[in-house]
């Protein structure tokens, strides 16, 4: 096991905007109303002043891969990840296995919406919460890419069980690697993460892995809110 770091980041550092949001209704070219511009920006203030934003990761060092079943095996942990994530990680020396949350708040607040009767209000608090999480992810990601390029070393995307045909319920052999858990996401036993604005998963490192812009042409999963976000963290410039 390698290198471990903890993030605690302030809503500032997400550059999350209205017009972001708006992309995120199926608003592509601007054309919402100035009654949602405005709900747009309110819901973001609050969300600013109620989230507690963390991520970390642990680096784990000589991982092994099984070609034959798609596998690979972390501190003797094996994880069947399905073949698309195996082949975008195949070539890695090493793999950080990462938590991020947006916090219990932003859910609650979602809820706490919808339940009133502000459907609106609600929906919009929890799109701008998987916007928090993703943002925060993606900053952690950066890091982490800026750490590695300094030892002349390359990442990969980062995959999350869920996606790509890697079983959810994979997340607990996850979890069980990262017992100090900073982030304090709890799971069910359904591998459902708490707060539901949290994401985990592995980033692939070494000399001969890339990082690809967008890479929903390898996968076949259609509802996915990464269809909606072209993720070009800084480790793909």
């Amino acid at each position: 096991m390698g290198t471990e770091r903890v993030f605690s980041i302030d809503f500032s550092q997400l550059d999350l905007t209205v017009r972001k949001i708006e992309n995120m209704t199926g608003d592509q070219d601007g054309a919402s109303s100035g009654i949602l511009t405005d709900l747009i920006a309110e819901a973001l203030d609050e969300a600013s002043l109620m989230c507690s934003v963390k991520a970390e990761y642990r680096i784990f060092n000589g991982v092994t891969f099984n070609p034959a079943g798609k596998t690979v095996s972390i501190d003797s942990t094996s994880f069947d990840i399905s073949k698309i994530v195996y082949s975008q990680i195949r070539k890695s020396t090493a793999i950080a296995i990462f938590l991020c949350t947006a916090g219990q708040e932003i859910g609650t607040a979602s809820g706490a919406a919808m339940k009133e009767g502000d459907l609106l209000k609600g929906y919009l608090f929890d799109i701008i919460g998987s916007e928090i999480v993703e943002a925060a992810a993606d900053l952690m990601q950066n890091s982490l890419h800026k750490e590695m390029n300094a030892s002349g070393l390359g990442i990969t995307n980062r995959y999350s069980p869920g996606y790509c045909g890697w079983n959810v319920a994979e997340q607990h052999k996850l979890f069980s690697l990262m017992p100090g858990n900073r982030c304090g996401i709890a799971l069910n036993e359904s591998a459902l993460m708490s707060p539901i604005k949290s994401v985990s998963g592995f980033i692939g490192i070494g000399g001969n892995v890339r990082f690809n812009p967008y890479t929903c042409s390898f996968c076949d999963m259609k509802e996915c809110i990464y269809r909606s976000r072209r993720i070009k963290p800084a480790a793909a410039k």
